[in-house]
């Protein structure tokens, strides 16, 4: 590799290590590749936590750390959602298409590249979450959200929450959504017209009884027109009422 010229690399490092810098990546990695010219990465480690568990390294100190960096403009992202604390480093503009364990925490910029993201989080996702994802991903096709926790935990909560989805949210490349691993809220008011548009939504995977529950039996009108275009259904039950689903789902490949 020492006459490599451009390299792309996405590394994921699912083990406790330390915090990869840019002096390390500099000195360690790249020093031997002399004719290296262009060179994109992201690169996600675990934090190491064997010794002081309450000193986490600073954003300053990764910023620092790539200050005489020679292969263009770098970010980061911080979850301590997680233990051990995931951290994330990429170059700039973002080339990579995935991004997964995503939690509240999203950078004020935009992933033109990324068209696949998966949430992960014990915290309630709220609305002003959802705005800030559709910003940031503006070509997002696939996703998939893992939280079993509502905004609300009391019944006068849900109408408050509920009014703050007042404005509405579009996902105008979103093929894909996977609510297997969601709260019932979520998958309300995705499917919702009212609340988010889904004019690409191709693929719904959803617990069956949840799917007839959200929709009043396959009922609700609000509904109807995110559904409209799906053509596969998976669903974790053998679907009974079938002519039911089909006037639901209009576009449904048997």
């Amino acid at each position: 590799m020492l006459c490599l010229e451009d390299l792309t690399l996405f590394l994921d490092i699912s083990s406790q290590s330390p915090l990869i810098y840019g002096t390390y990546l500099t000195d360690e990695i790249l020093f031997p590749m002399s004719q290296l010219q262009a060179f994109i990465f992201c690169i996600e480690c675990l934090e190491d936590v064997r010794g002081d568990v309450s000193v986490h390294p600073s954003t300053i100190d990764i910023q620092q750390s790539f200050a005489d960096f020679k292969y263009g403009q770098v970010s980061y992202m911080v979850d301590y959602v997680y233990y051990p604390p995931l951290y994330r480093v990429f170059s700039l503009p973002t080339k990579f298409q995935r991004l997964t364990r995503i939690t509240n925490n999203i950078p004020d910029m935009i992933f033109d590249s990324v068209t696949h993201v998966e949430l992960h989080n014990e915290n309630a996702f709220k609305h002003e979450f959802f705005v800030r994802l559709a910003k940031a991903f503006p070509f997002l096709k696939t996703l998939s959200i893992h939280n079993m926790w509502p905004p609300f935990l009391r019944e006068k909560q849900y109408h408050l929450c509920d009014k703050d989805w007042c404005s509405m949210i579009e996902y105008r490349h979103l093929s894909s959504l996977d609510m297997t691993s969601a709260n019932s809220y979520y998958l309300k008011h995705f499917l919702n017209q009212t609340k988010t548009r889904l004019p690409s939504l191709s693929k719904l995977k959803v617990h069956y009884y949840l799917l007839k529950a959200v929709t009043n039996n396959f009922a609700k009108e609000e509904m109807r027109h995110n559904c409209c275009r799906v053509k596969q259904l998976v669903t974790d039950y053998p679907r009974t009422d079938l002519e039911s689903i089909l006037r639901y789902f209009p576009s449904l490949l048997i």
